[in-house]
C-alpha cells in the first residue's frame, strides 16, 4: 500500500514538474516575443527628436458586457525649419489635406479651435496648417524646451480625439489659399506663373512648413509674392527668392524679368534688425583683422 502511495506521489509530482516546465517553457516565449517586438522610439528627423506619447480615453464605470477603453497611442514627429523660431510638428494624420491655412494673431485664429489654443501658449506668435503638418513659429524671447511640451499636449489631444480643425466648412473653404486658381480674366503669362508656383514652388516650400502666396504680376515683368508659415520673417528667405524661385520663374517664363516679395511691417522690421546686425559682424571681423 505504502509503495503504491510513494508511487502515485512520485507520479503527481512528475506530473506537476512538467506542467511547470511548460509554463515556465511559455512563459519564457513570451518574454522572447515581446523583447524581439520592434518598439516605436523616438524618431530622429534631422537634428531634432520627434516626441512619442500615449493618450489613454477617459475611464468609463464598470459595465457588464462592455469591453474596456482603449489606450490610444499618437506618434509626432518634429523638423526643423530654415527659421530658428519656427518648427514643423508631423501628427502623421492629415491637418489641411489639401490647401494651407495661416493665423497670425488670435482673431484669425478663432475660426479653427486648436489655432486659438495653441495661440493660447506664451510666446506662439503664429499657427500655419499644412497638408500633414502644423508649423508653429514663437517670439525670440521664449525657448523650444519650454514651449515643445505643452504644443505636443494640445496636439495629441486634437487630433488624438478626432475634432475637427475649423468651426464651420465656410471657415474652412475661406482659409485656403486662392490666390494660384487660374482664372478666365488670367493671361497666358500669368496663368503659367500661378501653374508654376503652385506645382513646383509650393511643394517644396512646404518641405520646410511654409507657404508662398501669388500677389500679382507687374507691368514692368516682376512676380510679387508673399512667404508665409516657417518662411515670413526668415533671414534666409531673400536668397530662397532670388537662387530658387525668381531663376525658376525666369527660365521658363521669358516675361518674367524677376520677383519680389511683399513684406509685412514686422517682417520689414526684423530684416532691418538681421542687416544691421550682419552691419555689425561685419565691421568687428574688419577691427579684429586690423589689430
Amino acid at each position: 500500500m505504502s509503495r503504491l502511495a510513494s508511487r502515485s506521489i512520485r507520479a503527481l509530482s512528475s506530473t506537476r514538474s512538467a506542467s511547470n516546465r511548460t509554463i515556465e517553457s511559455a512563459v519564457r516565449s513570451w518574454t522572447r516575443s515581446i523583447s524581439s517586438t520592434p518598439v516605436r522610439a523616438a524618431v530622429h528627423r534631422g537634428p531634432t527628436l520627434a516626441t512619442a506619447s500615449g493618450i489613454h480615453a477617459p475611464k468609463a464605470a464598470p459595465s457588464l458586457g462592455v469591453a474596456p477603453p482603449q489606450c490610444r497611442s499618437m506618434f509626432i514627429q518634429t523638423e526643423v525649419t530654415p527659421n530658428d523660431d519656427s518648427l514643423k510638428f508631423i501628427p502623421g494624420v492629415g491637418v489641411m489635406g489639401e490647401g494651407t491655412a495661416e493665423f497670425l494673431d488670435t482673431r484669425s485664429a478663432l475660426k479653427s479651435p486648436l489655432a486659438i489654443r495653441l495661440m493660447g501658449i506664451e510666446g506662439v506668435k503664429a499657427i500655419f496648417y499644412g497638408p500633414d503638418f502644423v508649423t508653429v513659429s514663437k517670439d525670440s524671447e521664449n525657448p523650444w524646451a519650454v514651449l515643445k511640451p505643452e504644443i505636443y499636449s494640445i496636439l495629441m489631444e486634437h487630433f488624438s480625439a478626432g475634432l475637427p480643425l475649423f468651426r464651420s466648412e465656410e471657415d474652412r473653404e475661406a482659409a485656403g489659399p486662392q490666390d494660384t486658381q487660374i482664372l478666365d480674366t488670367d493671361s497666358e503669362t500669368v496663368a503659367m506663373i500661378k501653374e508654376l508656383l503652385e506645382t513646383r514652388v509650393r511643394p517644396a516650400i512646404m518641405e520646410d512648413g511654409g507657404d508662398i502666396e501669388y500677389r500679382g504680376f507687374s507691368d514692368e515683368g516682376f512676380v510679387k509674392v508673399k512667404l508665409k508659415g516657417s518662411c515670413r520673417g526668415c533671414s534666409s528667405s531673400a536668397v530662397t527668392l532670388k537662387s530658387g524661385i525668381e531663376r525658376m520663374l525666369m527660365h521658363y517664363i521669358p516675361e518674367v524679368k524677376g520677383v519680389e516679395q511683399i513684406l509685412d511691417e514686422e517682417e520689414v522690421i526684423a530684416l532691418d534688425e538681421f542687416a544691421k546686425l550682419e552691419e555689425r559682424l561685419a565691421k568687428n571681423g574688419k577691427s579684429k583683422d586690423s589689430k
